[in-house]
């Protein structure tokens, strides 16, 4: 009984110096801070390990999972090896699923929202592209149509869509629509 106590004591212990820990991350990072790549780490090493766990429930158990900084100061995770089609889904579907838990798990461990980014074998960066094109192409439409309707996307989506075009002077956009249905307008300037 004694001996439960001390081990019960010393993983309380643990457990709120890992969050001391964190502490000084979450300060660093809403004060505006760059983190240092001892910070980042700390935080791909939290984010790795939720998600070769959730993998494991996949029995992907050999994949290599790769970490690097995205364009706008998020951590990416890209997953490679085995038979992974099943985590992209259909449009990517099951792919933003697995994100969001990451992502959940990541806010309740830290404390704060860090951005993370799961991607599989490079899939979100084909699909960034893809998008990027369908967004140049309906914006010549909508020039010369005035007015074209993209099909429905997620948040993710209308967003690489929205600043795709926001340098061209020659379009709006915006979107419209409710879950699941929403998607980006493109409206000519005349």
């Amino acid at each position: 009984m004694e001996d439960e106590k001390i081990v019960s004591a010393e993983e309380t212990d643990e457990a709120s110096r890992a969050q001391d820990d964190f502490a000084s991350v979450r300060e660093h990072f809403e004060a505006g801070q760059e983190l240092s790549d001892e910070e980042v780490d700390k935080i791909a090493d939290v984010a790795v390990g939720y998600l070769k766990a959730i993998l494991s429930y996949f029995g992907e158990d050999g994949v290599s999972i790769d970490e690097y900084d995205g364009d706008d100061g998020e951590l990416i995770l890209d997953v490679n090896g085995g038979d992974l089609a099943v985590l992209i889904g259909r449009h990517g579907r099951t792919l933003d699923a697995l994100q969001m838990i990451i992502t959940s798990f990541m806010s309740n461990r830290l404390k704060f929202h860090y951005p993370v980014v799961i991607d599989v074998e490079g899939y979100k960066g084909r699909r960034k592209q893809k998008l990027q094109s369908l967004a140049l192409s309906a914006a010549s439409r909508a020039k010369t149509q005035g007015r074209v309707a993209l099909p429905p996307m997620n948040a993710y989506e209308r967003r690489i869509v929205h600043l795709a075009l926001v340098d061209d002077e020659g379009v709006t956009t915006h979107s419209e629509g409710s879950e699941p249905e929403r998607r980006v307008v493109v409206t000519s300037v005349r």
